[in-house]
């Protein structure tokens, strides 16, 4: 059993019309959205398309890896999707990334269009801000947030653009904006969406998939959760989903690049591990006994938690771990009993994955000055 590079370096020798797009093509498509494309791809004006290929030459092409949690990782699609003709000569367009942190939103998209398969629009996941983890928890528990009305007017806009039948999908936050999007589009835009991949996102609360008719587009959605998912777990009661396995535990298998896979499909398991059932069970029955007011005041209350600490992105978060703590007891001597259990679980959870991202963080480092110091081509042996 291997990963999507995995995948990727078996079977990027097949065209899309000699094997269809698969649910890991749909997940390395997913990933490819959290490269920086920013001045490389283009944007909603209209621009004539670039090709994957056409990035490896690009002078900025190093920024694209900017994303320090998945650089090595991401380097590795990059470089497997390149080396096959299945994705090699795909074109990318319509490339948006907005921060805005003053509305607290993070939304960024583009628009693939594989040789010989329909487009894939893929909405980026949260990245390591937490103004990005602020909006992933107002998303779950408050909808519309402004990232989901971004991710409606940008499928109405782009869908208009080209002809023809299209996936829409997205990992983490970015599978609820494909699927909030996708329910909330113009309805001859929606006839034309072949399915919605969800990642690991986000579900919704059960008022909010009836008012947006998500029925409409139930028998379309493929929601894909690993066995101990949090993040996907959160309002999964009313939404089908499918459980596969991953290479490591806990939380850290919110990571697509841990999903194992075997031939040209995801790994399925049977189900959630029991303990993390009955844990995010526990969660959303505690949410769900919220009215509005006091889900606003919860997910405040852990972004001041969090933001105690100054830091302004994960990895910070735990750098300086004692100085987090400090803040994180104080601010929670503030909130009841109840809403405190619940801070503290969603707490650790963070400091779990930013453990994770420091370690990243680290291993990218070492590496990059390992590659400046490596000797250039046509230098070995010269005097």
């Amino acid at each position: 059993m291997g990963t999507v590079i995995d995948y990727l370096e078996k079977y990027g020798k097949y065209s899309f019309r000699e094997m269809p797009m698969t649910e890991v093509d749909s997940l390395a498509l997913c990933q490819l959205s959290y490269l920086k494309f920013d001045g490389m791809v283009p944007g909603l004006e209209g621009s004539r398309a670039v090709t994957l290929k056409s990035l490896e030459c690009h002078p900025d092409c190093e920024k694209l890896f900017a994303d320090v949690r998945y650089e090595k990782e991401n380097r590795a699609l990059f470089t497997a999707m390149l080396q096959g003709r299945r994705f090699r000569d795909m074109k990318l367009n319509y490339y948006v990334n907005i921060i805005e942190e003053e509305w607290e939103t993070q939304f960024s998209a583009l628009v693939c269009f594989p040789e010989g398969a329909p487009a894939y629009v893929a909405y980026r996941g949260t990245d390591e801000t937490i103004v990005g983890w602020k909006e992933d928890f107002n998303m779950a528990f408050l909808s519309p947030v402004p990232g989901q009305e971004y991710s409606v007017r940008y499928l109405d806009t782009v869908a208009a653009a080209f002809a023809g039948s299209f996936y829409v999908g997205g990992h983490s936050k970015g599978g609820n904006l494909a699927v909030y999007s996708a329910m909330n589009c113009a309805p001859d835009i929606q006839e034309r969406i072949l399915q919605v991949y969800s990642m690991d996102g986000p579900g919704f609360r059960p008022e909010v998939l009836k008012r947006c008719g998500y029925d409409r587009i139930a028998g379309r959605v493929t929601k894909i959760l690993p066995n101990s998912s949090l993040v996907g777990m959160i309002f999964e009661s009313d939404m089908y989903f499918q459980v596969v396995k991953s290479r490591t535990f806990g939380l850290l298998q919110h990571d697509p690049y841990t999903w194992l896979v075997v031939s040209n499909h995801l790994v399925r398991a049977n189900d959630l591990y029991e303990r993390r059932k009955n844990m995010d069970s526990t969660l959303n029955e505690w949410i769900l006994s919220l009215d509005e007011q006091q889900l606003r005041t919860f997910v405040d209350t852990l972004y001041q938690v969090v933001t105690a600490s100054r830091a302004k992105n994960l990895i910070d978060f735990t750098a300086e771990w004692k100085k987090s703590m400090n803040g994180i007891v104080t601010a929670l001597k503030e909130v009841d009993e109840g809403t405190r259990e619940v801070l503290k679980e969603m707490i650790g959870s963070l400091f779990e994955i930013a453990r994770d991202n420091r370690k990243k963080q680290a291993a990218s480092k070492k590496e990059a000055v390992l590659r400046r110091l490596a000797p250039k081509h046509g230098e070995e042996g010269a005097e």
